[in-house]
Protein backbone atom coordinates (compact mmCIF):
# COMPACT_ATOMS: atom_id res chain seq x y z
CA UNK A 1 0.00 0.00 0.00
CA UNK A 2 2.67 2.75 0.59
CA UNK A 3 5.69 1.56 -0.83
CA UNK A 4 7.14 -0.36 -3.78
CA UNK A 5 7.01 -3.93 -4.30
CA UNK A 6 9.35 -5.44 -1.36
CA UNK A 7 12.05 -7.63 -1.48
CA UNK A 8 11.55 -11.15 -0.36
CA UNK A 9 14.89 -12.76 -0.21
CA UNK A 10 18.11 -10.99 0.33
CA UNK A 11 21.42 -13.53 0.31
CA UNK A 12 19.12 -16.54 1.86
CA UNK A 13 18.11 -13.92 4.26
CA UNK A 14 13.90 -13.52 4.74
CA UNK A 15 13.12 -9.99 4.62
CA UNK A 16 9.90 -9.13 6.87
CA UNK A 17 8.92 -6.62 9.23
CA UNK A 18 10.50 -8.10 11.98
CA UNK A 19 14.44 -7.29 10.83
CA UNK A 20 17.10 -9.17 10.01
CA UNK A 21 18.58 -11.87 11.80
CA UNK A 22 20.89 -11.74 15.02
CA UNK A 23 23.70 -13.16 12.37
CA UNK A 24 22.87 -11.15 9.57
CA UNK A 25 26.01 -10.81 7.60
CA UNK A 26 24.71 -8.35 4.78
CA UNK A 27 27.65 -6.10 5.46
CA UNK A 28 31.07 -6.92 6.25
CA UNK A 29 32.11 -3.94 7.50
CA UNK A 30 29.30 -4.06 10.01
CA UNK A 31 29.58 -7.32 11.19
CA UNK A 32 33.23 -7.39 11.54
CA UNK A 33 32.76 -4.23 14.20
CA UNK A 34 30.03 -6.19 15.71
CA UNK A 35 32.75 -9.20 16.24
CA UNK A 36 35.00 -6.72 17.44
CA UNK A 37 32.88 -5.00 19.80
CA UNK A 38 31.45 -8.63 21.11
CA UNK A 39 35.20 -9.36 22.01
CA UNK A 40 35.50 -6.43 23.60
CA UNK A 41 31.92 -6.54 25.44
CA UNK A 42 30.88 -9.93 25.33
CA UNK A 43 27.58 -9.45 27.82
CA UNK A 44 26.54 -6.91 24.86
CA UNK A 45 23.55 -7.29 22.63
CA UNK A 46 25.95 -7.01 19.17
CA UNK A 47 23.85 -7.55 16.78
CA UNK A 48 21.43 -6.15 14.80
CA UNK A 49 18.24 -4.08 16.73
CA UNK A 50 14.84 -5.16 16.29
CA UNK A 51 12.18 -1.99 16.03
CA UNK A 52 10.39 -1.34 19.18
CA UNK A 53 6.68 -1.00 19.36
CA UNK A 54 3.27 -2.17 17.80
CA UNK A 55 3.16 -2.94 13.91
CA UNK A 56 -0.50 -1.43 14.05
CA UNK A 57 0.78 1.91 15.61
CA UNK A 58 0.03 5.02 13.52
CA UNK A 59 3.58 6.52 14.17
CA UNK A 60 6.79 5.23 13.20
CA UNK A 61 10.03 7.14 14.16
CA UNK A 62 13.12 6.11 12.00
CA UNK A 63 16.52 6.81 13.18
CA UNK A 64 19.81 6.71 11.80
CA UNK A 65 21.76 3.64 12.97
CA UNK A 66 22.01 2.01 16.66
CA UNK A 67 24.69 3.57 19.27
CA UNK A 68 27.65 1.74 19.74
CA UNK A 69 27.04 2.21 24.09
CA UNK A 70 23.07 2.79 23.34
CA UNK A 71 21.29 0.48 21.22
CA UNK A 72 23.73 -1.72 20.28
CA UNK A 73 24.37 -2.61 24.26
CA UNK A 74 21.16 -2.76 25.62
CA UNK A 75 19.04 -4.31 22.32
CA UNK A 76 16.90 -2.26 22.51
CA UNK A 77 16.40 1.40 19.97
CA UNK A 78 17.33 4.65 21.58
CA UNK A 79 18.21 2.43 24.84
CA UNK A 80 21.08 3.22 27.34
CA UNK A 81 22.16 6.62 25.41
CA UNK A 82 21.58 10.44 25.96
CA UNK A 83 19.61 10.31 22.26
CA UNK A 84 16.90 8.05 24.21
CA UNK A 85 16.75 10.03 27.50
CA UNK A 86 15.38 12.74 25.61
CA UNK A 87 13.44 10.96 23.18
CA UNK A 88 11.51 9.05 25.90
CA UNK A 89 10.96 11.44 28.01
CA UNK A 90 9.34 13.29 25.09
CA UNK A 91 7.29 10.31 23.73
CA UNK A 92 6.08 10.13 27.42
CA UNK A 93 4.78 13.13 27.34
CA UNK A 94 2.47 13.05 24.34
CA UNK A 95 1.20 9.85 25.27
CA UNK A 96 3.38 7.62 22.93
CA UNK A 97 5.27 6.08 25.82
CA UNK A 98 3.67 4.14 29.25
CA UNK A 99 6.14 3.54 32.63
CA UNK A 100 9.46 5.08 33.63
CA UNK A 101 12.59 4.74 31.33
CA UNK A 102 15.76 3.80 33.01
CA UNK A 103 17.83 2.82 29.85
CA UNK A 104 17.67 -0.68 30.33
CA UNK A 105 15.40 -3.06 27.70
CA UNK A 106 13.51 -4.64 30.94
CA UNK A 107 12.50 -0.85 32.36
CA UNK A 108 8.75 -1.99 31.20
CA UNK A 109 8.66 1.21 28.83
CA UNK A 110 5.71 0.53 26.49
CA UNK A 111 4.99 2.33 23.66
CA UNK A 112 1.33 3.40 22.32
CA UNK A 113 0.35 4.26 19.39
CA UNK A 114 4.47 4.37 18.33
CA UNK A 115 6.98 2.45 16.76
CA UNK A 116 10.47 2.89 16.92
CA UNK A 117 13.06 1.70 13.97
CA UNK A 118 16.26 2.29 12.49
CA UNK A 119 17.33 2.77 8.80
CA UNK A 120 20.39 0.21 9.43
CA UNK A 121 19.71 -2.08 11.90
CA UNK A 122 23.77 -2.50 13.33
CA UNK A 123 25.81 -0.17 14.80
CA UNK A 124 28.61 1.44 12.08
CA UNK A 125 31.88 2.41 13.01
CA UNK A 126 31.73 6.01 14.46
CA UNK A 127 27.79 6.08 13.87
CA UNK A 128 28.55 6.66 10.42
CA UNK A 129 27.12 4.01 7.59
CA UNK A 130 27.86 3.89 4.27
CA UNK A 131 25.53 4.42 1.13
CA UNK A 132 25.79 0.11 0.41
CA UNK A 133 25.27 -0.57 4.14
CA UNK A 134 21.72 1.93 4.15
CA UNK A 135 20.59 0.09 0.86
CA UNK A 136 21.43 -3.30 2.43
CA UNK A 137 18.92 -3.10 4.98
CA UNK A 138 16.65 -0.90 3.15
CA UNK A 139 14.67 -3.83 2.55
CA UNK A 140 13.44 -4.84 6.14
CA UNK A 141 12.24 -0.78 6.22
CA UNK A 142 9.98 -1.74 3.19
CA UNK A 143 8.93 -4.87 5.46
CA UNK A 144 8.01 -3.07 8.17
CA UNK A 145 6.18 -0.10 6.69
CA UNK A 146 3.70 -2.31 4.13
CA UNK A 147 3.00 -4.62 7.94
CA UNK A 148 2.01 -0.86 9.27
CA UNK A 149 -1.95 -0.68 7.82
CA UNK A 150 -2.37 2.06 10.34
CA UNK A 151 0.48 3.88 9.53
CA UNK A 152 -0.24 7.92 8.71
CA UNK A 153 3.23 9.64 9.92
CA UNK A 154 6.66 8.87 9.67
CA UNK A 155 9.08 10.71 12.02
CA UNK A 156 12.71 11.42 10.31
CA UNK A 157 15.12 11.77 13.05
CA UNK A 158 17.72 13.87 11.02
CA UNK A 159 18.52 14.37 7.28
CA UNK A 160 20.44 11.14 6.62
CA UNK A 161 17.14 9.51 8.12
CA UNK A 162 14.97 11.46 6.29
CA UNK A 163 16.67 10.61 2.97
CA UNK A 164 16.70 6.90 3.61
CA UNK A 165 12.80 7.25 4.22
CA UNK A 166 12.01 8.68 1.05
CA UNK A 167 14.24 6.22 -0.97
CA UNK A 168 12.23 3.57 1.07
CA UNK A 169 9.20 5.14 -0.02
CA UNK A 170 9.70 5.72 -3.52
CA UNK A 171 9.83 9.47 -3.42
CA UNK A 172 12.06 11.70 -5.14
CA UNK A 173 14.22 13.24 -2.39
CA UNK A 174 14.85 16.44 -4.56
CA UNK A 175 10.90 17.40 -3.60
CA UNK A 176 10.94 17.05 0.12
CA UNK A 177 13.91 19.64 1.76
CA UNK A 178 14.75 18.38 5.29
CA UNK A 179 14.07 21.28 7.42
CA UNK A 180 13.29 20.89 11.46
CA UNK A 181 9.97 20.75 12.38
CA UNK A 182 8.31 20.39 8.92
CA UNK A 183 5.66 18.19 8.15
CA UNK A 184 5.64 17.17 4.32
CA UNK A 185 3.06 15.67 2.10
CA UNK A 186 4.14 12.21 0.37
CA UNK A 187 2.20 11.15 -2.92
CA UNK A 188 1.02 7.78 -1.12
CA UNK A 189 -0.78 9.68 1.28
CA UNK A 190 1.29 9.29 3.91
CA UNK A 191 3.15 12.35 6.01
CA UNK A 192 6.86 12.59 6.47
CA UNK A 193 7.77 14.65 9.81
CA UNK A 194 11.61 16.25 10.41
CA UNK A 195 13.59 16.62 13.24
CA UNK A 196 17.13 16.97 13.90
CA UNK A 197 18.47 14.08 15.36
CA UNK A 198 17.81 13.89 19.89
CA UNK A 199 21.69 13.41 20.01
CA UNK A 200 23.77 14.99 22.95
CA UNK A 201 25.82 17.03 20.23
CA UNK A 202 22.88 18.58 19.25
CA UNK A 203 21.27 19.61 22.06
CA UNK A 204 24.67 20.68 23.58
CA UNK A 205 25.73 22.46 20.29
CA UNK A 206 22.16 24.51 20.61
CA UNK A 207 21.23 23.11 17.29
CA UNK A 208 18.00 21.18 19.49
CA UNK A 209 16.31 22.08 22.33
CA UNK A 210 13.69 20.42 24.35
CA UNK A 211 11.36 22.72 23.55
CA UNK A 212 12.44 22.71 19.66
CA UNK A 213 12.01 18.91 20.11
CA UNK A 214 8.41 18.89 21.72
CA UNK A 215 7.03 21.26 19.05
CA UNK A 216 7.45 18.21 16.74
CA UNK A 217 5.91 15.74 18.78
CA UNK A 218 3.16 18.54 19.10
CA UNK A 219 2.87 18.74 15.40
CA UNK A 220 2.52 15.29 15.19
CA UNK A 221 0.19 14.56 17.52
CA UNK A 222 -2.19 17.58 16.16
CA UNK A 223 -2.05 15.84 13.36
CA UNK A 224 -2.90 12.05 14.53
CA UNK A 225 -5.67 13.91 16.84
CA UNK A 226 -6.76 15.58 13.66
Amino acid sequence: RHVRRRLTLTRNIIVSADGPPLDCDLCPRLVAYREANAATWPDWHNAPVRSFGPLDAQLLIVGLAPGVKGANRTGRPFTGDYAGDLLYQTLGRFGFADGTYDKRPDDGVTLTDCRIANGVRCVPPENKPVGAEVNACRPFLVAEIEAMKNLKVILALGGISHNTTLSTLGERRASYKFAHCVMHDLTNGLKLADSYHCSRYNTNTGRLTEEMFEDVFRMIRTTLDG
